[in-house]
């Protein structure tokens, strides 16, 4: 049988278990129940959306699949690393990472945004994406295989919304650091990616001000706000065999709001 012929013809994620952090809403919430029904085992961490956790963890096993919720603060390193563990603990192994916990904690321009708020966005966003890959990277080339998707944001790329520069700082690092990693671990078996939604009609946008969202959406070509689900794609791509030679790569989610 020549190589081609095994060459995988959908997103089977069969026998994988997958690590979700911010996976009790949003994106999180839509790519762990997708997972699920792709046959991967699931967990989810959340921070304060306990109810939502609780949801998609029926969600998961609702389709035969294990499914754990660990409540950890992504802007905390022993939380992160304590869930890790656990993750590890409970499933014995976990084959892919996605970071999609973050938020745009506050609209402030830089002129007058503190340094403690500066300093939380950038752990948030940035620096957990960090922590959870040096948690994860040990076992990830143990294993032989494994994929981390990191979420970025198009306000990496367009410096962001008015009153977003830390947000949108932290998630260009983001994006810096998912290429710094896929280089890292080429030939350990490991791809890192990431993917960058534009405006995505979830709790993250609740206060974004309407003139403002009036605004995006003038600029969508495609004409609306995304749904959760229209992320969902590009994360059972990436984590698929289908993806094997694909890694530093940014998928742009965004409706053509930003083209190359």
């Amino acid at each position: 049988m020549s190589r081609e012929d095994k060459r995988p013809t959908h997103f089977d994620l069969s026998g994988r278990a997958a690590l979700i952090t911010g996976g009790s809403s949003g994106i999180g919430k839509a790519i762990a129940v997708a997972f699920a029904d792709a046959g991967a085992d699931v967990c989810i961490t959340y921070h304060s959306r306990e109810e939502g956790a609780n949801e998609a963890v029926e969600a998961i096993r609702a389709r035969g699949r294990k499914a754990l919720a660990i409540r950890a603060n992504a802007e905390k390193e022993d939380e992160i690393n304590a869930s890790v563990e656990r993750a590890l603990a409970e499933f014995g192994k976990v084959d892919i990472l996605i970071n999609n916990a973050g938020a745009l904690l506050e609209r402030k321009l830089i002129e007058f945004t503190e340094t403690e708020l500066w300093n939380r966005t950038i752990a948030l966003n940035l620096t957990s994406v960090f922590l959870y890959s040096r948690a994860m990277i040990g076992h990830l080339k143990q294993l032989g295989w494994g994929r981390i998707v990191n979420m970025t944001s198009i306000a990496a790329r367009n410096g962001g919304g008015v009153g977003a520069g830390p947000y949108a700082a932290a998630k260009a690092g983001v994006s810096t650091l998912t290429r710094n990693l896929a280089k890292e671990l080429a030939g350990s078996g490991v791809t890192v990616n990431g993917i960058a939604p534009g405006v995505i009609d979830t709790p993250f946008h609740s206060r974004t001000p309407d003139d403002v969202k009036s605004r995006f959406l003038a600029s969508i070509p495609l004409g609306r706000f995304g749904v959760a689900e229209d992320v969902v794609g590009a994360a059972l791509y990436l984590c698929s065999d289908l993806a094997s030679y694909v890694t530093g790569e940014i998928i742009e989610v965004n409706g053509g709001q930003l083209m190359d």
